[in-house]
């Protein structure tokens, strides 16, 4: 007969202790058993537990993995968490030796170990989004390497340059993002088991062994920072933050680019929407669940960070269950952004006739007349601007193009520098050309054909180097996956 007494209170039991059962089942069961095998196996070969007391457990385990539907199962309070149900039916099946298998180790450890696994495949497949996004980004840049565009600063147009190099920006504070994901990605890397509650154990444990057996890099070495230390909870959400924020300024100027007035950026058919009631519209509404699934996900890793603000050094529940839990939400809307924008850029296309539109519109070949005047009449470049200055009020006074303004150039140059114009009306077009601003720029990280190409060559082995990595630490997890098998089916096996 079961002892009620013992229950825990009824509204305990609904808003804390059942929702974590149900986290458990869901986040937790498999990993939970996965870290039973590899306790087992290591109290095996250390001699802490006999050959026959292993076997006869790691048997037990296997048929209450056999026997349990974990979906099924409904939190009744009987016991605490899912780790005393394993537990007790353990115990049932083979008495007080049931009870051995927690030996040297705390649900301290376990939960940390948990949490890590949880996030390590998360991670990984949060940093293959990632990667798949910057390759599409990198071939839509070579596609556009040439394709002009009008860049804007403090919201006006600005200077003529390429998509190609305007993606080429987005790809290198990606690529700085998977870096410092990849680096919190190592910081999940180091296994907790053996820590116990506090102070590792007076048994003659492997701590080595544990971490090698669940595809850990190696331990995390003070057994106290192993549940007290949220450092790998804090900086990976802090690198996953960054990741949506930076993405978002890119989303923020696809709104911009797609408006009607700006019309740099053709959103296709299959990406918009059409309005109930207004026959003429195209709504390019997939820019605005990028915004905001951004800004969500930016949301949800403050969440997870902030609660760890001011919490004491030591094992607490703000860092554990529910608040993991809850950082999950950020892994789901984030791949969707991650997803979702690597269908959409490549979709796009920029529409020439508006570029050209605006750059005639607003003059932005200026510069380039005001570096040729320095260069072929040898003005200082102050004197140049002045000249570039007064070229385009007159150009935009009198409702034409720059290119159109080689009259309005010689007057202005033989009012401030008092002598004619040497370039010729030739030179003059070229000068203010858009392909040809472009073309001059072939400095180091500019737009010309050349430099851009570079450029996208070096992103391309960085991202095969974070690739490498990527595959290498899914390689030793998976290894190690075997490793537990062999190891765990011996002890079935003796």
């Amino acid at each position: 007969m079961i002892d009620t007494s013992v229950f825990p209170d009824p509204t305990y039991k609904k808003t804390v202790l059942a929702p974590l059962f149900e986290g458990v089942k869901t986040h937790y069961a498999l990993h939970m058993a996965t870290i039973n095998r590899a306790h087992l196996v290591m109290l095996s070969e250390t001699e802490i537990l006999t050959p026959d007391q292993a076997s006869k457990i790691a048997q037990g385990l296997v048929e209450i993995e056999d026997e349990t539907d974990i979906a099924a199962l409904e939190y009744t309070g009987e016991y605490e968490d899912y780790f005393f149900v394993v537990e007790a039916a353990l115990r049932d099946k083979l008495g007080d030796l049931g009870g051995m298998l927690h030996t040297a180790r705390s649900r301290n450890d376990m939960d940390h170990t948990l949490f890590k696994l949880a996030l390590r495949s998360r991670t990984a497949a949060m940093l293959e989004q990632l990667a798949t996004l910057t390759a599409a980004l990198i071939t839509k840049a070579e596609v556009e390497a040439e394709t002009l565009i009008v860049a804007y600063t403090h919201g006006q147009p600005a200077q003529p340059t390429t998509f190609g190099h305007y993606l080429a920006a987005m790809i290198e504070v990606l690529i700085r993002d998977m870096e410092r994901l990849n680096a919190a990605a190592d910081g999940l890397e180091h296994c907790p088991m053996g820590a116990a509650a506090i102070t590792t154990s007076g048994f003659p444990i492997d701590r080595h062994r544990m971490a090698d057996l669940l595809g850990f890099d190696g331990p995390l070495t003070n057994s106290y920072g192993c549940i007290a230390s949220v450092d790998y909870v804090t900086g990976l959400y802090s690198a996953m933050k960054l990741v949506f924020l930076h993405l978002g300024r890119v989303i923020q100027d696809m709104g911009v680019w797609s408006s009607f007035e700006v019309g740099q950026l053709y959103v296709p058919n299959a990406l918009v929407q059409i309005s109930s009631i207004m026959p003429q519209k195209r709504n390019p509404v997939p820019i605005e669940h990028l915004r905001h699934l951004s800004s969500v996900t930016v949301g949800r890793c403050d969440t997870i960070v902030n609660t760890m603000h001011n919490t004491p050094f030591t094992d607490m529940n703000d860092s554990e269950g529910e608040v993991q839990q809850a950082g999950y939400a950020a892994f789901a809307s984030g791949g969707r952004v991650l997803d979702l924008l690597t269908a959409f850029i490549p979709a796009c296309s920029i529409n020439a006739a508006n570029v050209k539109r605006t750059t005639d519109a607003a003059c932005i070949t200026i510069t380039e007349l005001a570096d040729t005047l320095v260069r072929s009449e040898g003005l200082s470049f102050r004197q140049a601007h002045e000249v570039s200055a007064a070229t385009a009020r007159a150009v935009i006074a009198a409702g034409k193009p720059l290119g159109g303004g080689y009259a309005d150039c010689a007057k202005a140059f033989r009012a401030e520098v008092a002598r004619d114009l040497t370039i010729t009306e030739t030179q003059y077009a070229t000068a203010t050309s858009a392909e040809n601003f472009v073309a001059v720029r072939d400095r180091f990280g500019g737009p010309a054909p050349a430099a851009l190409s570079a450029a996208l060559t070096s992103y391309l082995d960085t991202l095969n180097g974070l690739s490498v990595a990527f595959a290498s630490r899914k390689q030793r997890q998976s290894e190690a996956a075997e490793r537990l098998d062999v190891a765990f089916t011996s002890l079935l096996e003796s």
